[in-house]
């Protein structure tokens, strides 16, 4: 089974032939040049895939999409704001490596307590916020410079020294 990274959303469309502004938090300016397929999902954990006719850039953080059947504004308008995934090796070419969203997949290791697997990364001003799903619930986890020990790539660990008290929200 493959698995997923979410790695933006359609944030609006453009123009009257169905296009899409992709807003994403890949780390780097991208066409997304030689990716074929992204998925939405529909319902929860049910991934339908979107093949790409083409694509170009916007900005930093957003890329113009057009995809195949998506041929009208209002076609294009019924897939905003629905989140965009792609598969892992896609997302492995994608991300830039120093870019938060590559903490994707991760475990968040507190001392000696492995808290689970970031599932999903969201980037605020002043801090990163890591999901992981702790004793059950899911947990958002800050991680800012002055509780960020280390980040082992090679093990797939994000060591980090959390606040007393924090944990004890999440059961």
């Amino acid at each position: 089974m493959s698995q997923y990274f979410k790695i933006g959303k359609f944030a609006a469309s453009f123009g009257l032939s169905g296009n899409l502004v992709l807003q994403h938090s890949l780390g780097k300016k991208t066409t997304l040049k030689g990716l074929e397929v992204l998925y939405l999902e529909s319902p929860k954990d049910n991934f339908m895939p979107y093949f790409i006719e083409n694509s170009s850039i916007k900005s930093e953080t957003e890329t113009y999409i057009k995809l195949e059947g998506i041929n009208t504004k209002e076609a294009a308008r019924i897939l905003t704001p629905k989140e965009v995934w792609l598969e892992e090796n896609d997302f492995q070419k994608f991300a830039q490596k120093s870019a938060p969203i590559a903490l994707l997949g991760f475990n968040l290791i507190n001392e000696d307590l492995d808290l689970g697997e970031i599932i999903e990364v969201i980037e605020q001003p002043h801090q990163v916020l890591c999901t992981v799903i702790y004793k059950g619930n899911e947990a958002l986890i800050p991680i800012h410079q002055d509780n960020l020990i280390k980040i082992d790539k090679k093990s797939k660990k994000v060591f980090v020294e959390l606040p007393e008290g924090l944990l004890d929200i999440y059961g």
